[in-house]
């Protein structure tokens, strides 16, 4: 299946399937030959020495798409925030992501995925449903949920 976000709605309730792409090693040329220019989720993770991925941002984007965002944000030359730069240059990173062509689902998606991996922050959903259900499909068979 390709890697994209499916909805299907029932009055207040909402379900979403993400499909995710392949986990792909964060290499600025092929993130511009890999990923397309659209909007989408997206998820990058570093390898620890333990060979443990661990997650370091989940986001989405919708102007410039995901390859402008991946490229940038994988890249230590534009990076300036310290730790997040030593994490760039002294390990491995991977990403995957998801398409989607609505914003309103991405900020669902997000605030689902937002409010398990970081429950103490605050997430704000598109305020169309009561409830939110999701479920993750990746083709390593790498669900974080």
């Amino acid at each position: 299946m390709d890697p994209l976000i499916v909805k299907q709605e029932d009055k207040r309730e909402v379900y979403y399937s993400v499909y995710w792409s392949k986990f792909r090693k964060a290499e600025k040329y092929d993130i511009a030959s890999a990923v397309p220019s659209v909007g989408g989720v997206y998820e990058l993770y570093y390898m620890d020495e333990r060979k443990k991925l661990n997650l370091m941002f989940i986001d989405w984007v919708w102007y410039g798409g995901l390859r402008s965002r991946l490229r940038k944000i994988t890249d230590p030359e534009l990076i300036y925030e310290p730790r997040h730069k030593k994490i760039l240059e002294t390990h491995d990173c991977y990403y995957r992501y998801s398409l989607s062509n609505s914003s309103n689902d991405m900020k669902d998606v997000l605030y689902f995925f937002g409010k398990t991996h970081f429950p103490e922050d605050d997430f704000e959903h598109s305020g169309r449903y009561d409830t939110i259900f999701l479920e993750e499909h990746s083709p390593e068979k790498i669900v974080t949920l």
